[in-house]
């Protein structure tokens, strides 16, 4: 039996962490995710919502009042996170310099291309339908950056390309290959045609798709790397341990359907399980 010892209370009402759409239940949590996602971070998380939120769920009135001059005395992004970790003890000094790193080369950012990376973040978490509503928003209020590492036509592809990643992500093909077709017409990427070729594969039926790619010439050499990279993954897909389980079960339909239907009850009571003790 695992016994974690929790720094103040267990709230009841999460909080959830702005620009990251995380909600969290304690401290811990908290400090893990702020961690983790330090280059991500900006003032924005310095608030008056968090200092309530730590007096009042979790109890630590000495820690909220600590953070107060911090937020209203415009203290700086990693001192007010390196006091949130410092308190709790999440991490050693060398870990504390670490994060303190990460969240200084999130400052080297624009303020747009550090919008793009916390939604980009949202994609990687399968946050999909928040992501979507992020880079809407992004692209509703679009301005070139007036600073920028990446120029404003390739970063503005960018957008497009991962709003097409969260359109897949959600299997809404058609919308995603409109993103990529998008971003291909900006900056006319490998990977965004790939993309947007893999976008219409799903999409259409096998027909519509081979009248639609082989009506452009110059997508000759895309066509062929598409088609070799999806059966790569086909041949990955038939080794995994997930499908060679499906392809027996499915067997097993056919021969034995009581010995079948036992099998799923105690999949189902297994996978219940599994989900208790997480």
């Amino acid at each position: 039996m695992r016994v974690s010892v929790c720094v103040g209370n267990y709230a009841k009402t999460p909080y959830c962490i702005p620009g990251l759409e995380i909600e969290v239940y304690c401290m811990e949590e908290l400090c893990y995710c702020m961690k983790e996602n330090a280059f991500l971070l900006d003032l924005s998380v310095m608030n008056d919502q968090l200092l309530v939120w730590i007096e009042r769920e979790c109890g630590l009135r000495e820690l909220a009042g600590a953070l107060h001059p911090l937020v209203h005395r415009q203290g700086s992004l990693s001192m007010f996170v390196t006091a949130i970790l410092r308190y709790v003890g999440w991490g050693d000094e060398a870990s504390l310099s670490e994060t303190e790193q990460a969240i200084r080369q999130g400052a080297g950012l624009s303020g747009i291309e550090k919008r793009k990376s916390q939604i980009d973040h949202l994609v990687e978490k399968k946050k999909y339908k928040s992501a979507l509503r992020g880079y809407e928003n992004l692209l509703r209020e679009w301005q070139e950056p007036e600073s920028g590492r990446i120029p404003a036509q390739e970063f503005l592809a960018r957008i497009w390309h991962n709003k097409g990643v969260a359109y897949a992500g959600l299997m809404l093909y058609d919308r995603a290959a409109e993103c990529f077709g998008r971003a291909y017409d900006l900056q006319g990427g490998r990977e965004d045609c790939l993309a947007y070729l893999a976008a219409k594969r799903m999409e259409l039926s096998e027909e519509d798709y081979v009248a639609f790619a082989g009506g452009r010439e110059e997508w000759y050499s895309q066509t062929l790397e598409l088609e070799r990279k999806l059966e790569r993954a086909m041949d990955e897909w038939e080794q995994q341990p997930d499908y060679l389980r499906l392809y027996h079960r499915r067997e097993r339909r056919s021969s034995d359907r009581g010995q079948f239907y036992e099998d799923n009850e105690r999949l189902v009571q297994a996978l219940k399980e599994s989900y208790r003790m997480e």
